[in-house]
């Protein structure tokens, strides 16, 4: 009777820890916010630049077998198409470094229905970022995008000359925190414009020149 009882103790205490291992591995980190920029302003040496800046933070906070993209978009030049934020993302869900889902599939995140916000905008540490009412106020995001994810129409630059700038230009920047002044104060994505793309410029305007990173697998 003991033997069988320790051995069904054993089975259900095994299956309990491999339930937790899979959950764990689902709700993996899919999403964060930079917990530092470049340090560069809005140069952050175009898509791949950030691209790989969002792994080498991921990296370094433990994550492993991800592949990580910024969440940016980029204007048409002679040379090459308009990249959308949206599109380069993959399709969720996305999970925060806490475990909470942010959004499940793109339509949500570019919905009021999605779960960012303060509580859930992490850095890839699982640090609260300051928003607005924090000294500093640092919840400016890098986007270069409209609300829908899509790149702004052209005529106007949005991306810091596609995101190599540190001088001249402008960016598109959302409010981690959806709350704060600009067109679209509660848009996470697409707030207002920059006032430049130095890093002083960032900083004056609300930010530090962080942006999201989203894991496409």
């Amino acid at each position: 009777m003991k033997k069988t009882l320790l051995f069904t103790t054993a089975a259900l205490l095994t299956a309990v820890a491999s339930f937790s291992t899979i959950n764990s591995q689902e709700n993996a980190m899919s999403f964060f916010i930079t917990s530092v920029g470049s340090g560069d302003g809005a140069n952050l040496g175009g898509l791949a630049g950030a691209d790989a800046h969002c792994s080498a933070l991921a990296t370094a906070a433990g994550s492993r077998g991800k592949t990580w993209r910024a969440y940016l978009s980029t204007s048409a030049t002679a040379t090459t198409d308009a990249v959308d934020a949206r599109g380069r993302i993959g399709f969720g869900p996305w999970y925060n470094a806490k475990g909470v889902m942010v959004a499940e599939n793109l339509n949500r995140l570019h919905s009021e229905f999605m779960d960012l916000g303060k509580e859930n905008s992490l850095t890839e540490n699982g640090d609260m970022v300051n928003g607005r009412g924090d000294t500093p106020n640092q919840h400016d995001i890098l986007t270069g995008s409209g609300p829908d994810g899509y790149t702004m129409p052209s005529g106007t630059d949005t991306t810091c000359n596609n995101w190599t700038s540190n001088d001249e230009g402008s960016a598109m920047v959302g409010h981690f925190d959806r709350t704060g002044g600009g067109q679209r104060p509660n848009s996470f994505n697409s707030a207002h414009a920059s006032r430049g793309c130095s890093q002083e410029d960032l900083i004056g305007t609300g930010g530090n020149g962080y942006f999201y990173c989203f894991a496409i697998d």
